[in-house]
């Protein structure tokens, strides 16, 4: 087997918010290693601690947050022990961030080629001729048309796809290493979101970048994913490969997304998932995804299940895994997904 190199480890990572209602656990001991070269898709409905984890990488927490326990681990160094000023340093130079809104990364009053060449001239030290030529490649490796006469353009002048190759560009302006993803093609038209996409996935191919890809939507991360981690209040409930986790799910909220997922080959009424995620101010005291699973064990109520190993590379915490639990078939739509699959090969 291939030897992969790890170039981010988060262990037990544990954050919890201060509210005006108490203490909120956001994230309960979520642990995964990230591979150079790879792409890691974090999935999970609104609230269930994917853009949390992304920001405590980033060193972007909230200021009523508290970092209970963990380790983040990069360039053999733990981020959440690292001075801001050192994490000033690695933050957005060797691991970027793209938001779901570009405007959010953009001063809309700055025209879009300084906005790049700053990154250069500050970070990298790069004299401003050099700096304006590399900010014109760059804008050109990230599709911009015209890139030369585009630069002088200020934000609102590019559409909501041409802004997010944009705010692209500024992230490789300083060769990062990793890129991670919230969400970037939530606001966009489907036509758009597959360039966008494309985009990103080629990127990380030529540069050999690691990416985090975070989104609510697991069909978005069908083709880009080499592994998906599927998120629930705060924990990773599965994770395994992209065939693993479409193919051969384990958890019944894995199942619940992909019968909520439309496909061409969708028939009948997308299924909704029933009822609310869990007001972690109050974490239930078994699976936190019991009460609305129509799969749910008495045990699910009771105690929360460990993460079972189904393969070398597949991982679910879900008493059905355990020896005795009841066998149970699978939601249709699931078992239409394994079935076309099965043609296509």
């Amino acid at each position: 087997m291939e030897k992969k190199n790890i170039i981010l480890s988060v262990n037990d990572l544990r954050i919890s918010f201060k509210t005006q209602y108490g203490i909120l656990q956001a994230i309960r001991g979520v642990s995964f290693d990230l591979y150079k070269g790879e792409t890691l898709a974090i999935v999970g409905e609104s609230g269930s601690g994917k853009s949390v984890t992304s920001r405590a990488i980033m060193g972007l927490l909230a200021g009523n947050s508290i970092v209970e326990d963990g380790q983040i681990h990069y360039a053999q160094r733990d981020l959440l022990q690292m001075p801001e000023e050192i994490f000033h340093e690695i933050r957005g130079s060797k691991i970027a961030m793209i938001f779901q809104d570009p405007m959010s990364s953009l001063n809309p009053i700055v025209k879009i080629g300084k906005q790049i060449t700053e990154t250069l001239i500050f970070k990298l030290k790069m004299p401003k001729k050099i700096a304006k030529e590399r900010a014109v490649q760059l804008m050109a490796e990230v599709g911009i048309p015209e890139p030369e006469k585009r630069y002088h353009q200020y934000p609102f002048q590019f559409s909501g796809g041409m802004r997010q190759r944009i705010v692209i560009a500024i992230a490789l302006a300083n060769n990062a290493e990793i890129l991670i993803c919230d969400e970037p093609t939530t606001a966009l038209d489907v036509t758009i979101q597959a360039q966008i996409l494309d985009l990103i996935n080629k990127l990380k191919v030529e540069r050999n970048l690691s990416v985090i890809f975070i989104t609510h939507d697991l069909g978005v991360v069908a083709n880009v994913a080499d592994r998906i981690a599927v998120m629930y209040a705060g924990k990773f409930v599965e994770i395994g490969t992209a065939d693993d986790v479409f193919y051969d799910p384990q958890h019944p909220y894995t199942w619940a997304l992909l019968a909520s997922m439309p496909s061409l080959a969708t028939s009948d009424t997308l299924d909704a998932i029933g009822g609310t995620p869990p007001n972690m101010t109050f974490p239930p005291k078994g699976d936190a995804f019991a009460p609305r699973n129509k799969y749910a064990l008495q045990i699910d109520l009771e105690q929360e299940p460990p993460m079972f190993k189904v393969s070398e590379t597949h991982y679910a915490a879900t008493w059905l895994l355990h020896p005795n639990a009841p066998k149970v078939t699978r939601p249709l739509a699931v078992l239409e997904v394994q079935k076309n699959r099965g043609k296509s090969k």
